[in-house]
């Protein structure tokens, strides 16, 4: 009896202690493959396919820009028109053009005429000439216009779709990691309850021995039977909770050209942690954490990106305001070359110019546009307002929760050793005849209890670091830099 309490006791602290306990052979086909939060949180970012889908809205984001930049490709135009009517030419038009358009509103352009014919517009100059000719906003479309407006937002949707991208990591993350450790926690409570299965098994069998030889009660072997019935109904429903915690978790397990990862019963978590002690580690102060994540969080600055984008569409709206003054001078010269003999005299003759002038009298659609452009912002400023209060809300929350479960967990390891010292004490009692197989159980059953209880509030500390890390948003800042297209 005595090699049977000393191997339980033994059973116990090698628990408590992260130490594998060596009672249970394993075959080779039994070899364990461990996972660990690290690991996992590589795979996510290599393989998840949220992650790229995320990375094609960044290169989406991209090709919107180069989309936007093309309003500023130089345009090459022509027209060709003739008329020929009872064997008489009326007229040949051919007129090459060009038009460059600038990053300030200003366009640039230059062309060729050939007019030949009989009855051709009175405006049109007879023979061969060219021009060259420039567009200016005198007010309206000056300062800012659709194409400068449509690109600058296109920049700034290039940000924020990357600020969205980490979001969505930081998202993702959390999600697995709160699955993996209720994983990690399950697997624990199994090897835990496995143990006791095993231990009392051998203790079914030396009881119902003696009892056979006359040397214990009868009722001793229905006893220890109800505490083995007891704990095999505990491990086969632990047994269960692992497993499915593994199938939830393989969900977030995918491999190369978006192959879902086939889950495999003989992945465990890795258990190095139990000797690490990280709980005992000092935390970085509040004030520092609620700071970095009112200032990094990537849902805040998808916000701030956003702002900006309305930010540029007020100023547009604005432009609705103005005037409409567009200033035209083309410079004339007969033939081909447009800068052929030009001098003073020669630009005070040959030129073409002109102002259109439109404005309407009430303003009523540029007054409501830019009224409505402001609301925006207006409502945007409110939200991150809401935004931040929350994440810092969840900063404070995660940080609080750490601290306690901090001084559950040395008060539950505590309660452990005292419990164990009981069960130890009861077995020397049980040893000498002065105490029963039901006490001896019952603190057993206590041991149990307050080691399940230290496991689950230590891998809920590291979910909660987890989930403090995602309420600061650290989980999405992966390396990303807006390429300039």
């Amino acid at each position: 009896m005595r090699v049977l309490v000393i191997r339980s006791i033994i059973w116990l602290m090698c628990l408590v202690q992260g130490i594998p306990f060596t009672g249970l052979a394993q075959s080779p086909d039994s070899v364990l493959y461990t996972l660990s939060e690290s690991e996992l949180v590589a795979i996510l970012r290599k393989y998840h396919p949220y992650l790229q889908q995320a990375n094609l809205q960044v290169d989406q984001a991209k090709a919107f820009i180069r989309e936007s930049r093309g309003e500023f490709d130089p345009l090459i135009a022509g027209g060709w028109d003739k008329k020929t009517f009872d064997d008489q030419l009326y007229y040949n038009y051919f007129n090459p053009e060009i038009v460059i358009p600038t990053w300030y509103g200003i366009e640039i352009y230059g062309g060729l005429e050939e007019v030949i014919g009989t009855r051709t517009d009175i405006e049109r100059s007879l023979g061969k000439t060219s021009y060259l000719g420039i567009s200016v906003p005198l007010a309206k479309d000056l300062v800012l216009d659709k194409r400068r407006a449509v690109l600058q937002q296109a920049k700034i949707m290039l940000n924020q779709t990357g600020a969205e991208r980490q979001n969505l990591i930081n998202d993702l993350l959390n999600d697995a990691l709160s699955v993996y450790w209720a994983w990690t926690r399950n697997y624990q409570v199994y090897k835990i309850l496995n143990n006791a299965v095993q231990v009392n098994s051998d203790r079914y069998r030396f009881i119902r021995l003696e009892a056979e030889q006359g040397l214990r009660a009868a009722i001793d072997t229905t006893e220890a039977l109800t505490q083995l019935q007891q704990f095999q109904l505990m491990e086969a429903d632990a047994w269960l909770q692992f497993q499915n915690a593994g199938l939830e978790l393989s969900n977030y397990l995918w491999l190369e050209e978006s192959q879902p990862f086939a889950w495999n019963d003989r992945i465990v978590p890795d258990s190095s942690w139990m000797a690490i002690n990280d709980w005992n580690n000092d935390l970085p102060a509040l004030d520092e954490l609620v700071r970095t994540a009112s200032l990094e969080h990537p849902k805040l600055q998808s916000y701030q990106f956003k702002l900006g984008v309305q930010e540029i569409e007020r100023r547009l709206k604005f432009q609705s305001l103005l005037p409409k003054a567009d200033l035209k001078y083309n410079l004339l010269n007969k033939g081909y070359n447009v800068l052929d003999k030009v001098d003073r005299a020669f630009l005070e003759n040959n030129y073409k110019v002109g102002i259109s002038f439109q404005m309407p009298l009430f303003l009523r659609q540029g007054r409501g546009a830019y009224q409505a452009a402001q609301i925006k912002i207006r409502q945007t400023n409110l939200e991150i307002d809401q935004v931040r209060l929350e994440i810092e809300n969840k900063v404070r929350n995660y940080y609080n929760e750490l601290m306690t479960l901090r001084k559950q967990i040395g008060i539950n390891e505590n309660s452990y050793e005292n419990y164990l010292r009981l069960f130890r004490g009861e077995s020397l009692r049980f040893e000498v005849g002065e105490s029963t197989l039901f006490l001896l159980n019952a603190r057993e059953n206590k041991v149990l209890e307050s080691l399940q209880k230290l496991v689950e509030l230590k891998t809920k500390w590291y979910k909660s670091k987890a989930s403090l890390v995602w309420a600061g948003g650290r989980w999405g800042l992966l390396p990303y830099t807006a390429a300039s297209e």
